[in-house]
C-alpha cells in the first residue's frame, strides 16, 4: 500500500510531535508493510512569517491531492494582533472548510499506566472510553454575519445549522457506536437555542435508522458535569462545533493530559489527523511535549483513512507498553516518576512497534 502524505508541521511544538509521529509511522510501516511518501508544507505563523498567509495556496494544493494530511499544531501568541481572519488558526478553519471535513472523532481513553494521572479518582476516572463526535464546519466558528466594530464596542457571531449538516454528522456517530458499546449521547442546549431544536430533531430522526443504538440527549451544562463524575458510561458523544471543542478538552483532563488526544477530521476525500493539544509555545524547542497525541493520530489515520485497523492496533500496543515500563513525559508523570524527553518517549514508542 502507498500512502502519499501531506504533513503541516505548524508552530511551536507542532514540528517536535509531527517528527515523533513521523518516526513511528516508518516503524509500522516497515513491519506492516506500507509505503510511505511525504511532502512537508507550512501553516499558521510559521507560513505568515515564510509566505505572508496562513495557508498559502500550494499547501492548500497539496493537502487537497494527497492521501491524508497529518497537521503539528497551529498558533502563536505573536499573531495575537492580528485581524481575526489573517491569524494561524483561521488558516486551519480554511483548510479544514475546503477538505470538507465535517466529522472530528477525538477519542479519550484512561490507558492504564495513567490511572494516577486523572485529576478525578480510580474510582470515577476508572474504565473511560469515549469519542467526541464533534461536527466541525458548522455553527459559530463558520456562521455569518460576523464582526467586530472598530472602536471595540460591540461584536457579534452567527450560530447557524441546515438539517443537512446535522444528519451527517449524527450518521456519522450512530455509525461508529454501532461498532462500539452502541450508546450515542447527543448534547445540545436545546431548552435555549434554535439551533439545538433543530440538532435533537434531526438527530431522533437518524436514531430511527439504527435500532441496535441506544440514544440519549443531554444539555451541555449538565453533561459537562456528569463528563467528570461519571465518564465511563458514556461511548460516542455527538455535539456541535464549539460545544465539542471544550468538552473535548474536558475529557482529556479526565484521562491525564491533553497531550494524549488524538484526533481525525473526515468527509468525503482525505483525512486531516492531528493532535488535539495546542501549539504550547512555551514548550517548543525544549523536548518536552508529549508525542502520544501525534502517534496517536497516525494510528488513527490508518485505521480510518486506509483501513489499516492491524497497523492502528499496532501502534496503541506499542504506546501502552512504553508507559507500561514507566516511560512518560512531564505532563503525565507522577510523584516519585522521572520525567522522559519526546524524543525518549518516541523512541520507547517506535522499538515496541
Amino acid at each position: 500500500m502507498m500512502i502519499r502524505l501531506a504533513i503541516l508541521p505548524g508552530d511551536g511544538v507542532g514540528p517536535e510531535v509531527t517528527d515523533a509521529a513521523l518516526t513511528v509511522l516508518r516503524a509500522v510501516a516497515a513491519r506492516c508493510g506500507l509505503q510511505i511518501e511525504t511532502e512537508t508544507y507550512s501553516i499558521g505563523a510559521a507560513a505568515i512569517r515564510q509566505r505572508g498567509v496562513a495557508l498559502p495556496s500550494d499547501t492548500l494544493a497539496a493537502c487537497l491531492a494527497a492521501d491524508a494530511v497529518l497537521l503539528g499544531a497551529v498558533g502563536d501568541p505573536s499573531c495575537d494582533d492580528l485581524p481575526v481572519g489573517e491569524r494561524p488558526e483561521a488558516g486551519l478553519l480554511a483548510l479544514r472548510r475546503r477538505m470538507e471535513v465535517f466529522a472530528n472523532l477525538r477519542p479519550a481513553r484512561l490507558r492504564p499506566a495513567l490511572a494516577a494521572c486523572s485529576p478525578i479518582t480510580s474510582s470515577r476516572s476508572a474504565g473511560c472510553d469515549l469519542v467526541v463526535v464533534r461536527e466541525l464546519l458548522g455553527g459559530l466558528y463558520f456562521g455569518e454575519p460576523r464582526g467586530l466594530t472598530a472602536d471595540g464596542s460591540e461584536a457579534w457571531n452567527t450560530l447557524r445549522y441546515t438539517a443537512v449538516e446535522v444528519d451527517r454528522i449524527a450518521r456519522t456517530a450512530f455509525q461508529l457506536a454501532s461498532t462500539r458499546r452502541g450508546l450515542v449521547t447527543s448534547v445540545d442546549k436545546a431548552n435555549v437555542l434554535e439551533t439545538s431544536r433543530l440538532w435533537r430533531m434531526t438527530v431522533d430522526r437518524i436514531a430511527a435508522e439504527f435500532p441496535r443504538v441506544r440514544l440519549e440527549h443531554r444539555y451541555v451544562d449538565a453533561f459537562a458535569m456528569e463528563l467528570v463524575l461519571t465518564p465511563a458510561r458514556f461511548d460516542v458523544v455527538l455535539t456541535e462545533n464549539l460545544f465539542g471543542d471544550i468538552l473535548s478538552d474536558e475529557a482529556g483532563a479526565i484521562v491525564g493530559s491533553l497531550g494524549l488526544l488524538p484526533s481525525a477530521s473526515l468527509g468525503a476525500g482525505a483525512g486531516l489527523f492531528e493532535p488535539v493539544h495546542g501549539s504550547a509555545p512555551t514548550l517548543a524547542g525544549r523536548d518536552a511535549a508529549n508525542p502520544i497525541g501525534a502517534i496517536a493520530s497516525i494510528a488513527m489515520m490508518l485505521e480510518h483513512g486506509f483501513g489499516r485497523a492491524d497497523a492502528a492496533a499496532c501502534i496503541e500496543a506499542a504506546i501502552d507498553g512504553a508507559l507500561a515500563d514507566g516511560i512518560k513525559t512531564a505532563d503525565i508523570v507522577t510523584s516519585g516518576e522521572r520525567a522522559s524527553s519526546c524524543s525518549t518517549l518516541t523512541n520507547a514508542i517506535a522499538e515496541r512497534i
